[in-house]
């Protein structure tokens, strides 16, 4: 076994709180049980693994964060797995063929907060640094059969601010119009609303133009616009 995944699992064993596992796994709605190690804890973990376990490319660095994220039989250690992915000290080893092993990981990890996570901090910023390459990708998701890759394809852009492929966004959205999955409803609301701070005007147009959005969607996007 990998060093680092050794130390990963002895760290979340230690930090476990076994009376806050079952209503973490209640809140997520998970099968995967907790440790029941919260979001600090997680992040003072990863800073000590990293300090006190080098990895020396983006090749050992993959291995174990998918190591980690398949072999997981706790949330936390997906949580892990994501996480160290987005360490400052590996953010200039990110590249487009991540984007295969993220894919699997949207659709296993099938749930609102890995999608989340995945779509906004890795998938997004991939995404702005290799528009060429990735636009593609991101276009096939957008009528994926897999409602988190769809949620994906719409969200990926909520810190992309006036970078922010309007096409792309536009093309997301209207393609998921009509789907009654509430969390794709929440997920259009929520990236209309992000960009609401950047383009205002171009979120209110796109609201009235598009009439046949969910009330959830529409009551999102406008929240902070004052209507």
């Amino acid at each position: 076994m990998h060093p680092w995944l050794r130390a990963a699992r002895d760290g979340l064993a230690d930090a476990a709180d076994p009376a806050a596992a079952e209503p973490m796994r209640a809140y997520m709605k998970s099968p995967m049980p907790f440790r029941g190690v919260p979001k600090p804890a997680r992040e003072r973990l990863l800073r000590t693994l990293v300090a006190d376990h080098p990895i020396d490319d983006a090749d050992e660095l993959t291995t174990v964060a998918d190591t980690l994220w398949t072999e997981a039989t706790y949330r936390e250690e997906r949580y892990l797995a994501i996480s160290l992915l987005g360490h400052k000290r590996y953010a200039r080893w990110a590249e487009p063929g991540w984007v295969p092993m993220y894919r699997r990981w949207i659709v296993t990890g099938a749930w609102w907060d890995f999608t989340d996570e995945i779509a906004g901090r890795h998938i997004g910023s991939l995404l702005r640094a290799y528009r060429p390459e990735l636009t593609p990708v991101l276009r096939g998701w957008i009528g994926d059969p897999d409602r988190w890759l769809r949620r994906t394809s719409v969200i990926c852009q909520l810190s992309a601010k006036a970078e922010t492929d309007l096409d792309l966004l536009r093309d997301a959205v209207e393609a998921n119009l009509d789907d009654p999955d509430f969390f794709l409803r929440k997920g259009i609301g929520w990236a209309l609303r992000q960009h609401a701070r950047v383009d205002p005007d171009w979120v209110r147009a796109f609201v009235d133009e598009h009439p046949g959005l969910s009330p959830l969607s529409r009551r999102e996007a406008l929240k902070h616009l004052g209507e």
